[in-house]
């Protein structure tokens, strides 16, 4: 048995399925997923997902077969552990293109065995999976690579609409805007992802990222928002601009109104209120928002112009009042503190302070250090939305401190790209304003 898959079951037969799962997704395309199956349906049994474990069980007794692999990868990718469904899927795509074998002769005065090969599955239809489970993982450029692989047997939607959204996923906008331009129309339920991919190249038109590590210009590309803040640690370590973790604290609060007022100005845009958001936290940062640019503050209700909508964390929030954001009245503008990066919010904001995986508020317990420097758990911050707002205006405008690898990043940077975004009538972006799920060209380090 292989190692990797040794130290799964070991996990697993320990009680730490969580365990051994990881083990599975980063060691999945290194072993047989035949081999794999067994060990996935124990642990889909005890997370009790009935359809999995069925999948796991028939391609344990019938491995070697095309419509065994593509039902156990297909419930891989619904149960979202797409990384083990990637390998089942390539096996069952080169067996689904592998030509019929031909059937067994009979002897001389015997009749032929009728042959009784099991029904061919589509191949178009185990590409898509295929394509679906890389995309999950953020492989891009393997998603796009099969596809490119496969362009003859293609329609226009979805799989060469596929081809160009993996193809600015993975940086290659010269390919997507080509493949862009010879697809017909969409139709139907493809209207609303076409249209975006099109607002997608026309901002890598006005703004053409400066190359794979230009985070701010190609979160903007895929999301339409403007970036206003860098992660000083880690750049060239593998984070480029993003945050693992961060225990933020009033002082990168304030700096982050700071950058939004920057951006207001060199936009010249001025919101003639802040609407404030029911979470406490949210509800500070509003408040000291609101304080900073000089407008009153109300509770925010959808469908009012030209507000100023502030969010700490949208994953903090009400769904049902992030779902009233997913398209702005005119001159609605939404601004998130802290983005998760990993797993991004219902809608996209406008301006972000930051990208994160892990943010710990100022007001939430977490790790501190005192004087000594050592780690010490900290206590929750008691005080109501309207202390916590006046704590952010009082704090210096200081962004965090880091390792001195960070490439600059001055206020006058910022506000000359916030100043082309907005000339050139890509931001504040239209349209609905859909989840971006993944990371795109830039890559980041994250926790597992």
């Amino acid at each position: 048995m292989p190692t990797e898959l040794s130290e799964a079951w070991k996990l697993f037969e320990s009680g730490d399925p969580q365990g051994s799962m990881r083990v599975l997704r980063s060691a999945a395309d290194r072993l047989p997923s035949a081999d794999v199956a067994p060990l996935v349906a124990e642990l889909a049994r005890g997370a009790g997902f009935e359809d999995l474990a069925r999948a796991s069980t028939a391609l344990a007794a019938g491995p070697g077969q095309a419509e065994h692999l593509y039902a156990y990868g297909y419930a891989c990718v619904e149960r979202g552990i797409d990384a083990v469904a990637v390998p089942a899927l390539r096996e069952a795509l080169r067996l689904v293109q592998a030509p019929p074998a031909a059937p067994a002769r009979g002897g001389l005065f015997r009749r032929r065995p009728k042959a009784q090969d099991a029904p061919r599955i589509g191949l178009r239809k185990v590409l898509l999976e295929l394509v679906s489970a890389l995309e999950g993982c953020e492989r891009h450029a393997e998603a796009l690579a099969v596809l490119r692989e496969h362009d003859a047997l293609l329609g226009d939607w979805p799989e060469r609409y596929l081809t160009v959204y993996n193809a600015l996923m993975s940086g290659r906008v010269a390919l997507a805007r080509e493949v862009y331009g010879a697809l017909s129309a969409p139709e139907g339920v493809w209207t609303g992802p076409g249209q975006r991919v099109g607002r997608m190249l026309e901002r890598a038109a006005a703004l053409p990222p400066v190359d794979e590590r230009d985070l701010r210009g190609w979160h903007y590309v895929l999301t339409g928002g403007l970036l206003t803040t860098l992660s000083p640690h880690g750049f060239d370590q593998g984070m480029t601009g993003r945050w693992a973790y961060l225990q933020d604290d009033f002082e990168h609060c304030r700096h982050g109104l700071e950058r939004l007022r920057a951006v207001l100005a060199a936009t010249g845009r001025t919101p003639v209120s802040v609407a404030l958001l029911a979470d406490r936290g949210s509800r500070a940062l509003g408040l000291a928002a609101a304080r900073l640019l000089g407008v009153p503050a109300a509770p925010f209700e959808p469908g009012v112009p030209g507000v100023l909508v502030v969010a700490y964390d949208l994953n903090a929030c009400d769904p049902a009042v992030v779902a009233q954001l997913h398209e702005r009245t005119q001159g609605q503008l939404l601004f998130e503190h802290a983005t998760c990066w990993t797993d991004p919010p219902a809608v996209t904001a406008d301006v972000s302070t930051l990208l994160g995986q892990i943010v710990s508020a100022p007001w939430e317990a977490g790790l501190r250090f005192d004087e000594d420097g050592d780690r010490v758990e900290g206590e929750s911050d008691r005080r109501s939305a309207e202390e916590l707002a006046e704590a952010i205006l009082a704090a210096a405008p200081v962004a965090p401190q880091g390792d001195g690898q960070t490439p600059p990043d001055a206020d006058e940077a910022l506000a000359a790209f916030a100043a082309r975004a907005g000339g050139s009538g890509g931001w504040p972006a239209v349209g609905p304003r859909d989840r971006v799920r993944s990371a795109g060209p830039v890559r980041s380090s994250r926790f597992a």
